[in-house]
């Protein structure tokens, strides 16, 4: 059995959710896959940073361009916890990812209806993976402010 799926994946984009949550931040995970292999991990820090651009796609993003000395990712997969934000989207179509895999849905900020034209044209979109999940924790983060 193939222990590379999306879900094994989103477990680890989830991971870096909770050091987030931890580190009283929007709980947003991201991890970048090349063949099978993790290359960057990361998660919101725009509170930490002082950095509204301190997402956590934008961050994985400029560790994954280091690693493979290239700003165009069109062999990778980006896995994040949360829709990506319409800025997200836009640096995801530059860099020409192949495919992204979110969890939760953002109907307040996230790219929804603009997806077509926000993505790079040969980017695969899936969304919905372990959604109760990455709802879950957004859900808890948010109730615990309000408290």
């Amino acid at each position: 059995m193939d222990v590379f799926t999306d879900q094994y994946f989103m477990k680890q984009a989830l991971n870096q959710a909770e050091i987030a949550f931890s580190e009283n931040e929007v709980p947003v995970g991201a991890i970048i896959v090349c063949e099978d292999k993790i290359i960057a991990k990361a998660h919101n820090q725009t509170q930490k940073l002082t950095d509204v651009t301190a997402h956590a796609e934008i961050i994985a993003y400029s560790s994954a361009t280091q690693y493979l000395d290239s700003k165009y990712l069109p062999d990778c997969t980006l896995y994040v916890t949360l829709e990506p934000c319409v800025m997200c989207g836009g640096m995801l179509k530059l860099a020409q990812f192949k495919k992204v895999v979110f969890g939760a849905t953002d109907l307040k900020n996230g790219v929804g209806e603009f997806s077509d034209k926000i993505y790079h044209k040969n980017t695969e979109v899936i969304s919905g993976v372990m959604l109760n999940e990455c709802s879950e924790i957004l859900t808890r983060f948010f109730k615990s402010k309000r408290v």
